[in-house]
């Protein structure tokens, strides 16, 4: 092993080493736990019983003011006796938490009270929707409407009434944070610590009203950030999240429930205003639009979503990157209607937290909603759409179908989407999927798509994963397959995994995206990750890993040995330490912002340190310092953000991105810059600027928006984004746009 990796292998051995001795040495209790109970500590959190919570009828509808005071509250039974996860895995918590559940004819009511001795040092700093969670004092739940200990709807609410919701499926595999319901939550925090209220309709969840009195998976998390301590109601592993619902507790005692008619319309009015050089014809000077979104709960487990003049206009700019690769970047989905129950059509490279799988969907996804409305960045008008999503026949079941309108570059086209996947004896999951991209006017010009796919669970630590598909397109011959199949560990220590892609030449997948053709991919990893026995540190993980592309034929075009340390801090920060040996043949010159890499074979270094520091301060951010050999010459970059948060309401957000590439006497550099103000009144009202700059394409991006949600799930946004060419002081593309939702429910 070359000099760079070698260091790396011998600071992983002896930190891990260390740590592993320093954890089995730590057997005492933490602070604030009976020492005559120290004997029944550590539990094992995967094999302690499940608890079970009675749920319990209120008098009367609650007033949601985050102060538990009714009576009701006082009377109704309590879950207690959490236990961490982190730091120290399988004791009590160290701060008390006491959470009630009540309902009335139309509400599920759940009531926490997060005692706290040091309640100056609860930490609460965001406000917006779907906050990030890991740097806050958190209470979360989660629920499992049907019990059936696979899918879940979870809820983070932190001190400040801001709410973080959303989906998960397949046990905790996956997860869509973009789900929102219809809910009525308040916090408060005083001298015992805080304490919140959640009143959730229950026509905000899916359930079978046919079942009389019901039970619920259910858990709940409590984060103390300054602690960095994570403790469950029903224990759970540290790689486990609070969504994974084989691992849950119990709710009994939940009323029979009619169910409703489960309809929400969502009417929308939109006026704009669009100008610039690269603008389309079609959509310039001054506009008004209007249209609607329908859903619909046809069974309670199979809902349908009907979108006529289905508008994107809320969009949020993408954020800029830099790409010294010679492949296409991966730009995520942000559209609401697609990102909703998006996890139900998910097929190719998946990811799974705390797996390294060597692939996920930045490098083939089969289906990529992007190519739906969108081209090149551009919004393409849809007329219409319609989507089913849920459970029926024992399946899940994924239909979808969207109609596009012609542009200047564009026929119009038809979208179509049918996946269905069923779970076999629990553990093992096979599904299908099959896409259809085909014009309606002009030349008959289709794209087809369709893939299979197996994913086997062997206890909580082992998984399998593979697929194969293939891609039919007019005119187009050549090898058309993908495939992969992989396995991967993952326990308290080890963290493995193995995997083989091959994708063929002519694989061309219309309405998903693949970053890398005509390969066949070889990768493995080995990686341990012991708790830590040093102060102030939860984790340490090194890991080495080897990556190798070839052609079809076998002849090698990429090969990379990797090896890292990662520290994972208590107070939330990471520190990263990377070094790299790579080889790549490049079969034809390959073009840069500022330079050229002639064809040839190139082998060379390079290294990366990074610091993320913890987003719970005051003042965070993060810093990325890389570089070493590029190919025929060398490459420095150095990157990174500063995060200043004096308060809930305010938020200034710098970033930088510089990269000097010298190509044998050929240097340039290449920039992003970026900079964002974000003003929050309260969880209601939202005020935004960013300003973004590619040096790589002389642009300036900015993106103004205010956002006010005037009702539950219905807002009022007025967006101003621009994109300018700097050099010439050229406007390429302007808007200004006024757009009006309101959701009404049935």
């Amino acid at each position: 092993m070359r000099t760079t990796l070698t260091i790396l292998a011998t600071v992983s051995v002896v930190l891990s080493t260390a740590a592993r001795v320093g954890a089995q040495e730590d057997v005492s209790a933490p602070d604030g736990v009976d020492a005559a109970a120290e004997g029944v500590w550590p539990v094992d959190p995967e094999s302690v019983p499940r608890p079970v919570l009675q749920a319990m009828q209120a008098s009367g509808p609650l007033v949601i003011d985050g102060v538990l005071d009714e009576t009701d509250w006082k009377s109704a039974p309590v879950a207690t006796g959490f236990v961490q996860t982190i730091p120290d895995l399988g004791y009590p918590a160290t701060e008390n938490t006491e959470v009630r559940i009540l309902y009335d004819d139309r509400t599920l009511y759940i009531g926490a009270m997060l005692y706290d001795r040091e309640p100056e040092g609860i930490v609460a700093r965001r406000m917006e929707q779907d906050f990030l969670s890991l740097d806050e004092d958190i209470f979360g739940f989660s629920l499992d409407t049907f019990l059936d200990r696979r899918n879940a709807y979870y809820f983070m609410i932190n001190a400040n009434s801001a709410v973080r919701d959303g989906q998960a499926y397949d046990n905790s595999r996956t997860s869509n944070v973009e789900w929102e319901g219809i809910m009525e939550v308040k916090s408060s925090v005083h001298e015992e610590g805080w304490s919140v209220e959640i009143a959730i309709p229950f026509s905000t969840l899916r359930f079978d009203p046919t079942r009389g009195e019901q039970d619920w998976g259910i858990n709940f998390l409590r984060r103390v950030r300054r602690k960095g301590e994570d403790s469950y109601w029903a224990p759970i592993a540290r790689r486990t999240r609070l969504h994974k619902m084989d691992e849950a507790g119990t709710l009994v005692g939940v009323p029979p429930q009619a169910g409703g008619r489960n309809i929400t319309v969502k009417p929308f009015a939109l006026g704009a205003n669009v100008s610039g050089q690269e603008a389309p014809a079609s959509e310039l000077g001054r506009s008004g639009d209007g249209g609607i979104d329908v859903k619909w709960g046809v069974t309670p487990r199979l809902t349908a979503d009907l979108s006529w003049r289905t508008d994107f206009s809320q969009v949020e700019a993408d954020q800029e990157q830099v790409n010294l690769t010679r492949f296409s970047l991966f730009f995520p989905e942000k559209r609401e209607f697609f990102v909703e129950n998006s996890g139900t059509y998910q097929f190719g490279d998946l990811a799974e937290r705390n797996y390294r799988l060597g692939a996920s969907p930045r490098d083939f996804t089969l289906f990529h909603s992007r190519r739906i409305g969108l081209d090149g960045g551009v919004p393409v008008p849809i007329v219409a759409g319609a989507r089913v999503t849920g459970r029926a026949a024992g399946m899940e079941v994924g239909l979808l179908n969207m109609q596009t309108e012609e542009t200047s570059g564009l026929a119009p086209e038809n979208f179509s989407v049918t996946r269905l996947r069923r779970t076999l004896l629990g553990v093992l999951d096979v599904g299908g999927i099959f896409i259809n991209r085909q014009a309606t006017s002009g030349p008959e010009d289709y794209n087809r798509s369709w893939g299979v796919d197996a994913n086997l669970r062997v206890g909580p630590s082992l998984k399998f994963h593979s697929y194969l598909a293939q891609t039919h397109e007019r005119g187009l011959t050549g090898d058309n397959r993908a495939a992969r199949v992989s396995v991967a560990w993952r326990d308290a220590f080890w963290n493995t995994s193995a995997l083989f892609r091959t994708i063929g030449d002519s694989f061309r997948p219309g309405v998903g995206f693949v970053r890398r053709t005509a390969v066949r991919n070889y990768y493995a990893t080995v990686g341990v990750h012991p708790r830590s026995g040093y102060e102030g540190i939860n984790e340490i993980s090194p890991y080495i890993e080897v990556e190798r592309f070839t052609d079809l034929n076998g002849t090698l075009e990429t090969e990379a040995i990797s090896g890292a340390v990662v520290v994972a801090f208590l107070d939330g920060g990471r520190l990263t330490l990377q070094g790299s040996d790579r080889f790549e043949l490049l079969t034809r010159d390959f073009n840069l912002s500022g330079g050229v890499v002639p064809a040839g074979s190139y082998d060379f270094r390079e290294g990366s340190i990074r610091y993320a520091a913890s987003a719970a301060r005051t003042v965070s951010g993060q810093v990325r310092l890389s570089g070493g050999e590029y190919f025929q010459g060398d490459r420095r970059s150095v990157g990174g953000s500063l995060v200043l948060r004096p308060n809930a309401h305010f938020a200034i957000d710098l970033g930088v991105d510089h990269n000097v590439v010298d190509l044998t006497g050929e240097s340039f550099t290449v920039d992003v810059l970026s900079g964002r103000v974000d003003y929050l009144y309260s969880t209601k009202f939202v005020v935004g600027a960013w300003v973004q700059f590619n040096e790589a394409t002389d642009e300036m991006i900015t993106n103004l928006r205010l956002n006010f949600i005037h009702s539950p799930l219905s807002d009022l946004f007025l967006v101003y984004s621009e994109r300018r060419l700097t050099d010439a002081s050229l406007v390429v593309d302007r808007r200004f746009t006024v757009k009006l939702t309101k959701l009404l429910a049935f």
